[in-house]
């Protein structure tokens, strides 16, 4: 169905308002078949949108907008050990760690109360503690945007790396994801590594599935804005990846800088600490402003502009990169 002068609030978690000359919303691949089969796909830009829990508009789109809304959870193959599950683009994520947590079938428990689609999954390659969706994502089902051809990508194929995937550099825009498929394990080889988590879950009693998925849950909101109240699109940067003798300099100069060592000669560091060591935890410029609970989260305190939350960020960035030497990356896209 294709709309016009669409209002984007509810399209986007930072709540900005804003149009789009047109939106498409598509319901299965033969919808996606006649659109590009039509006059239609000759309106550009295209932009292809889930839940927009991961974008910043800054002014309306005068293009045509593109909303998977394909549903579906199936099982595809079974094994002794395992289990390869499709999910439509449009499904989302949460309703679907909940369908897996509620069959048994471990992996993506770590990831519970991710807002968005399964569609933009592999594109952002999301993660949470101490779990990225690289590591049970068997394939990717899209159709190309430039001529209708279907296209399996392998998990090779996608080019996986830290928050990132060929859908987000040289494949951006040309591709729809349909569905995507996951390799879902029946044993009970939890990931309890990160941070505190396996204490919580512990507190809450027989470590499970199901006490994994409510305990990531529970800190989520309590360490995490609710964007029905508060818009913002989770972390705005990315943490820095930098070599290990640079962050081992940085290390010695402040000590209590979380640092992640990686075996490739890498290592992470924590953008929030850089972030509220510069000052900015907790502080508000008109009505966007820096999580008092999180500081790598931009918050909309209720009327701030697409425009004004990314000056906030580039503010945030400077500040970082005269202090420490580091580049913060924005996590977060910014469309306008």
């Amino acid at each position: 169905m294709l709309l016009r002068n669409v209002p984007l609030k509810g399209f986007n978690t930072f709540g900005m308002q804003y149009c789009a000359d047109y939106m498409l919303h598509i319901k299965s691949e033969a919808e996606i078949m006649q659109f590009i089969d039509s006059d239609l796909i000759k309106i550009k830009p295209l932009l292809i949108l889930g839940g927009g829990s991961n974008l910043l508009f800054t002014g309306d789109f005068h293009g045509i907008v593109i909303h998977p809304d394909i549903q579906g959870i199936f099982v595809e193959e079974e094994y002794s050990d395992h289990v390869i599950v499709s999910a439509g683009a449009g499904v989302n994520w949460d309703k679907f760690v909940e369908w897996a947590v509620n069959r048994n079938l471990r992996g993506i428990e770590n990831l519970s109360y991710i807002p968005g689609t399964v569609g933009a999954t592999p594109v952002q390659n999301i993660g949470a503690y101490g779990e990225e969706i690289k590591d049970y994502i068997a394939g990717v089902r899209s159709i190309s945007l430039e001529n209708g051809s279907v296209r399996n990508f392998s998990n090779s194929e996608c080019r996986f790396g830290y928050r990132d995937s060929i859908f987000k550099n040289e494949l951006k825009g040309k591709f729809l994801i349909t569905r995507v498929l996951f390799n879902l394990s029946k044993d009970r080889k939890y990931n309890l590594n990160y941070g505190t988590l396996k204490q919580e879950v512990e507190q809450s009693g027989e470590i499970s599935l199901k006490s994994i998925r409510e305990t990531v849950i529970k800190i989520r909101k309590e360490k995490l804005p609710d964007p029905d109240i508060r818009g913002n699109a989770g972390s705005f940067f990315k943490n820095p990846v930098v070599v290990r003798e640079a962050a081992e300099l940085l290390k010695k100069e402040f000590p209590d800088l979380p640092v992640y060592p990686n075996e490739s000669g890498m290592a992470k560091v924590s953008a929030a600490w850089l972030i509220e060591k510069c000052g900015w935890k907790g502080k508000r410029v008109g009505d966007a402003g820096v999580y008092e609970k999180q500081a790598l989260i931009i918050v909309n305190y209720g009327k701030a502009t697409g425009t004004e939350i990314l000056e906030l960020s580039e503010r945030i960035r400077e500040s970082v990169r005269l202090k420490f030497g580091i580049m913060l990356e924005r996590e977060v896209e910014v469309i306008g």
